[in-house]
């Protein structure tokens, strides 16, 4: 058993504390552009895109994830002080909040530097499952995400200001009680889907559609999640059905749709997209090199029309 409860914050620099939640979603986003950075490289497209990128959806992300949170927690955590909800130390994120908002801003970014959503989502996804095995440690800290009592091995201990009003200390107590660590469990699923996808991504180039791996992602996590939604007890629920579950469906039947009609629809390869950007690339610096401009900032020739 783990016995360990972690103080949050991990150091106070005069007034100001610095969460370990927050560290925790820095070295994941972190984790994450050096994982897409080096994905769009060896893919033979233009890597300098992802700076700017991620910024944009990092924010918007930021802005889904917390709002989501907000109205899932809003009874446990913010009915009684709502203010809460703008004062430090702004933790508390909903990951499907976060996708969706995360999701528009990267469609519209990638739209408005005219290069193929489709592509960059392949080429990112696998970079969202690394913040997520990173950046669901910052929960461990904050003594929240996890589930019921269990006797199993790796079950944490959970304070007493930090439980849920399903387990109240007097009937579950800090010493002999531990907890089911979900987060540790969402992290566990992102470290191994980083995996899976990247090698997808290298032994099945040529026969993957463009969309198919964020396809895959979106099926991954819904499935992970709605398992993981049976063991929580302070769901935001729709009608008696936790709304994170309902979510996970949409996910796991948006990526199913997805992959069927990027096929249907005999959208390029992974193998074909990076083929022609490499092509281009190549053609590019050699026009430089004869001292010709370089006119596609989007870096990757963007899909036919005929394979959106």
């Amino acid at each position: 058993m783990i016995d360990v409860t972690p103080n949050p914050i991990a150091v106070q620099i005069g007034p100001l504390p610095v969460y370990w939640y927050g560290l925790g979603y820095a070295l994941g986003l972190a984790l994450a552009y050096f994982v897409i950075t080096r994905e769009a490289r060896r893919r033979g497209h233009d890597a300098e895109l992802v700076a700017n990128g991620l910024i944009v959806v990092a924010i918007a992300a930021l802005a889904g994830g917390r709002l989501y949170h907000v109205i899932d927690q809003w009874q446990n955590l913010y009915a009684a002080n709502p203010l809460k909800v703008i004062l430090p130390p702004y933790t508390g994120l909903g990951v499907y909040g976060g996708l969706i908002t995360g999701t528009i801003a990267g469609v519209l970014y990638a739209r408005w530097k005219r290069a193929s959503a489709w592509t960059w989502a392949d080429i990112v996804a696998p970079g969202l499952f690394a913040m997520q095995a990173v950046g669901r440690w910052g929960n461990f800290f904050n003594q929240e995400l996890y589930g019921p009592p269990t006797n199993l091995p790796w079950g944490i201990a959970i304070q007493c200001d930090h439980r849920i009003p399903a387990y109240p200390c007097e009937t579950f107590p800090v010493a002999t009680t531990h907890f089911h660590p979900l987060f540790l469990y969402e992290s566990l699923s992102g470290a191994i889907g980083l995996l899976v996808l990247l090698f997808l991504a290298r032994r099945f180039a040529g026969r993957l559609r463009t969309g198919d791996l964020l396809g895959v992602f979106f099926i991954w996590y819904g499935v992970v999640r709605f398992a993981l939604e049976t063991l929580r007890a302070d769901n935001w629920t729709f009608f008696g059905v936790p709304t994170a579950q309902l979510f996970s469906v949409i996910f796991v039947v948006a990526g199913l749709a997805l992959i069927a009609w990027r096929h249907a629809r005999r959208a390029p390869t992974l193998a074909e997209v990076d083929a022609r950007a490499r092509a281009q690339r190549e053609s590019i610096e050699s026009r430089s090199g004869d001292g010709a401009t370089r006119s596609d900032p989007a870096g990757g020739a963007p899909e036919p029309s005929s394979s959106a």
